[in-house]
């Protein structure tokens, strides 16, 4: 074969010679995989077993230099591309069809300053790798609700977490960002350069180059209570406004979220999980009436280092199932909202699907709105319908399922997303999750860092120039 067809960012399809694709080959550290290559099936799979995507080439980037080195050769012969950091976003965005996708997995560094409580991780690293590294030292920051999930892609579109009540979001920690962007410039981003950058990279995604390394704010995070209570789908909609009174003026030491899911032998059932940092028996007394609500099918909390609560969530979602989310942040976690949830569930068409309401509030909503791309501050709670099914031929089944639960929980929806969590972004909704203000301040950053949308495939903004 003498050439090879790719996509370019307008769609269309040009060919290159297999010379130029040599060259560019011999200019990289990591591999430079073609379909049918040993690896490329692999690395092309993320964890949405919807996405199926063939990319023409996979660079597996070695470092900083094999970014440069991608960035440059699909500027020069007008590639389409796609960034994998974890490859955990359910959208796929990870993985083009035809195009260069650039897979940071194998760049994985991680060089934690324990007395300065701060830690410079490469982007290919995962929350499970990053947690196993800071937790040597007693130290975490706030990353996501699973071990799977790549540090930058969730940092860099806010960062929920079990720690966020306590310690803000990911987003929030960030210090600062090594940055490729779409001419070829490497730059770090921190307050103190590239400053209205840097604001745009806490909440505007991956639109405005490659973050090949992040540095965060860590903070002590040794034992916690932490765990599950389960209780039967008969009690979960008196338990759920248990689970209300109880966060709403719970301390921020206390991180929790709540699901409707189905266990291993098919008892559909309300899932508590938990963990809090504060002291063990201040702790204790908070979740008793959480505990003794009923009967519960089972209670697992107790004592617990932070890496084993950021693995229950795992059992959930399963790597290679079909994924679609919908969500919004809840104005209130009313009577209505919760019936709702408890009545559609009770008629869900796939085991694996559940619904999850995070507790918001606490550090979150006391930072500095002003300081991020991610402002929107304000919410106590937020609700994640997650559908998972393994069959293709339910596809239309299982998706219209989701969408018909969100939309009878929109009379309770604030209008805002969290942009990482949601499986379709319409145009609206992303310039509704910043506010105006705030998505005008984004649209100049891309005119001036990516006026071509080179990145596009994310939850893009669009250059106006």
């Amino acid at each position: 074969m003498s050439e090879l067809r790719v996509i370019t960012t307008q769609g269309d399809t040009t060919t290159l010679k297999v010379t130029e694709v040599d060259v560019f080959q011999s200019s990289l550290r990591g591999a430079l995989l073609r379909p049918g290559d040993k690896g490329y099936d692999e690395v092309r799979t993320v964890h949405n077993g919807m996405i199926n995507r063939r990319p023409a080439l996979i660079a597996r980037c070695a470092g900083a230099a094999d970014v440069l080195a991608c960035l440059r050769f699909a500027r020069q012969h007008n590639v389409l591309v796609s960034v994998r950091g974890g490859g955990h976003g359910v959208a796929g965005a990870a993985v083009c069809e035809g195009g260069l996708m650039m897979d940071l997995t194998p760049m994985k560094s991680v060089h934690v300053h324990p007395h300065e409580r701060t830690v410079r991780a490469d982007a290919g690293i995962t929350w499970g790798e990053f947690d196993h590294e800071t937790q040597v030292f007693g130290l975490a920051t706030t990353g996501g609700t699973v071990r799977p999930t790549g540090i930058a892609g969730l940092t860099l579109g806010g960062g929920h977490g079990f720690l966020m009540r306590r310690y803000g979001l990911a987003c929030d920690n960030l210090l600062a960002v090594d940055l490729v962007t779409a001419d070829g410039r490497w730059l770090r981003a921190s307050d103190a350069e590239h400053a209205e950058l840097f604001w745009g990279l806490r909440g505007g995604g991956g639109n405005f180059g490659v973050a090949t390394s992040l540095t965060y704010r860590l903070h002590p995070v040794a034992t916690m209570l932490a765990g599950m209570v389960l209780y039967p789908l008969s009690q979960a909609t008196a338990f759920l406004k248990l689970y209300r009174e109880v966060t709403s003026t719970a301390p921020d030491e206390l991180g929790s979220l709540v699901a409707l899911g189905t266990l291993p032998d098919g008892t559909r059932a309300a899932v508590l999980l938990v963990g809090y940092t504060g002291p063990l028996a201040e702790g204790e007394k908070l979740l008793r009436p959480l505990r003794e609500f009923g009967p519960p099918l089972a209670d697992q909390i107790g004592p617990s280092p932070y890496i084993a609560l950021q693995s229950i969530g795992e059992a959930f979602n399963p790597i290679g199932h079909r994924n679609y989310q919908k969500t919004n942040y809840l104005r209130a976690l009313s009577d209505e909202a919760i019936e709702i949830m408890v009545e559609h569930y009770a008629r869900v068409p796939a085991p694996l699907t559940h619904i999850v309401i995070e507790h918001m509030g606490g550090a979150v909503g006391r930072m500095d709105r002003s300081a991020t791309a991610y402002n929107y501050r304000d919410a106590q709670y937020n609700f994640l319908i997650v559908g998972i099914w393994s069959d293709p031929a339910e596809d239309a089944v299982q998706i219209a399922w989701v969408r018909s639960l969100w939309q009878a929980l929109q009379p309770f929806s604030s209008g805002r997303i969290y942009v990482n969590y949601e499986s379709d972004v319409s145009p609206d909704q992303l310039q509704a999750a910043f506010g105006a203000a705030s998505y005008e301040r984004l649209v100049a950053l891309k005119n001036t860092y990516d006026p071509t949308n080179l990145f596009r495939l994310n939850q893009n903004i669009k250059p106006t120039v």
